[in-house]
């Protein structure tokens, strides 16, 4: 048993951790949403077409999914402790590089850099959680953890939109650099990796079980274990029909498809990200309470994927919507969505618990393969479409784009059906 003054230690640590990681997680959210606002100015900015518009914005995602696996390994070797730090310096230098960027050869510079650096933050957030909090509760922390996280893409849809009139967004940049330096200095002075270099028991073993085994050998044979892992791969796909769509559409096309198709100012349009993505937040949440309290995961996964299917429909086909349908669809887009964020938990509960960072790393490539595969495609589609038209953008342009975000998300919903059932515990215990 724990004294008083250790479990306020044990307290104070892991909310310690939760909060400056997750501000770091905050500041990843934002980079990979504020496209969608400031695209307009970028276009302006670096005269772009819509296909090298989607280049650059998905130049984030590119170097985000190929830093996932080895940022698994680097947090089960290193810890997240060092990785988060280090990637906050370099997320600080690329923001503030874009900021600056007077070529769209630098502005991708910058962007790359950006991605690198807050690649970090969300598998060395899910290992901190594994290690802080209870395994029967890691879904709820994770909830918590996407609504904390989709602060900074709310911040990028309206509050971006309203800042831009009175900055520049390269200010706003410039700003968000300087801000992830400082929460590097701070994770690296006050987050420690998990309960035992404070001299504190691990979680399990105040419940009076054994602690989960370090993995003993190579990181190399700990990666072999996860990726011959069959269970393992399905979640992936589901990250990239579900999370692809939903960040590419809600990152970079939505604000364009809602002008073009809809006649949406900027504003109007930022208003309908942000419904979005106060939805995918708040669904977060509450997905991973209420699979944590089922004690099941593929029911409430499956669910959520079909309802995000449906309100694909009535873009496809540009069906006139009042402005409270159109929030709503919206609202509901947001709130569906997350469903994939309980294919990292069916990750991490067929695996090795040592091997948790690694086992969340290769299924949340998906999502970043995914968006950096669509950004790019959608734009492609777009102006292939248009191509030799001299009329403005429209329904038509936007059609093919739109189908083949249904499409992906179709095969996710494909893919839940062969997501091993965890029962929320480990398989192997």
């Amino acid at each position: 048993m724990l004294s008083i003054q250790q479990r306020q230690q044990l307290i104070r640590l892991r909310w310690t951790a939760f909060g400056i990681v997750g501000l770091a997680y905050v500041l990843s959210f934002f980079h990979r949403f504020a496209p969608a606002a400031i695209s307009p100015d970028l276009q302006l900015a670096f005269q772009t077409s819509g296909a090298a518009l989607g280049g650059l914005a998905a130049t984030y995602f590119y170097v985000y999914t190929l830093m996932q696996i080895p940022t698994g390994v680097l947090a089960d070797t290193l810890g997240p402790r060092r990785v988060v730090a280090i990637g906050g310096v370099i997320a600080g230098i690329g923001s503030v590089l874009f900021g600056m960027a007077d070529t769209l050869a630098v502005a991708s510079v910058g962007r790359l850099l950006v991605g690198l650096g807050v690649s970090v933050s969300f598998i060395c957030m899910l290992k901190l959680n594994a290690v802080w909090f209870h395994d029967r509760h890691f879904a709820s922390a994770t909830g918590a953890t996407i609504l904390l996280g989709n602060l900074g893409s709310v911040l990028a849809a309206s509050p971006l939109a309203w800042a831009l009139g009175f900055v520049s967004w390269r200010t706003v940049f410039v700003a968000v650099g300087l801000a992830s330096l400082l929460l590097a200095a701070l994770a690296w002075w006050l987050v420690h990796d998990h309960p035992g270099e404070t001299g504190l028991p691990s979680l399990r073993e105040l419940d009076g079980k054994a602690a989960h085994p370090r993995h003993a050998g190579h990181w190399y044979d700990g990666l072999l274990v996860v990726l011959k892992n069959r269970a393992t791969w399905p979640g992936l796909w589901v990250n990239m029909g579900l999370a692809g769509t939903l960040f590419a559409f809600g990152g970079l096309w939505a604000v364009p498809f809602l002008h073009d198709v809809y006649g949406m100012d900027r504003a109007a349009a930022t208003d309908h990200t942000t419904w979005l993505l106060a939805g995918f937040a708040i669904g977060a949440f509450f997905i991973g309470t209420l699979s944590d309290r089922m004690g099941r995961r593929k029911p409430v996964m499956f669910a959520g994927a079909l309802a995000y299917c449906l309100c694909w429909l009535p873009l496809l086909f540009g069906t006139q919507m009042g402005g409270v349908a159109s929030h709503a669809l919206f609202l509901l887009m947001g709130l569906s969505a997350p469903s994939f964020t309980l294919s990292w938990a069916c990750a991490k509960e067929v695996n090795p618990p040592a091997l948790s960072g690694m086992a969340t790393s290769v299924v949340n490539v998906g999502a970043f393969l995914g968006t950096a595969i669509l950004q790019p495609l959608v734009g492609w589609a777009i102006d292939r479409a248009h191509a030799g038209s001299a009329s403005p953008l429209g329904l038509a342009d936007y059609q093919v784009g739109i189908g083949i975000m249904l499409g992906f998300s179709l095969m996710s919903l494909i893919a839940i059906a062969f997501i091993r059932e965890t029962y929320c515990k480990y398989v192997n215990g």
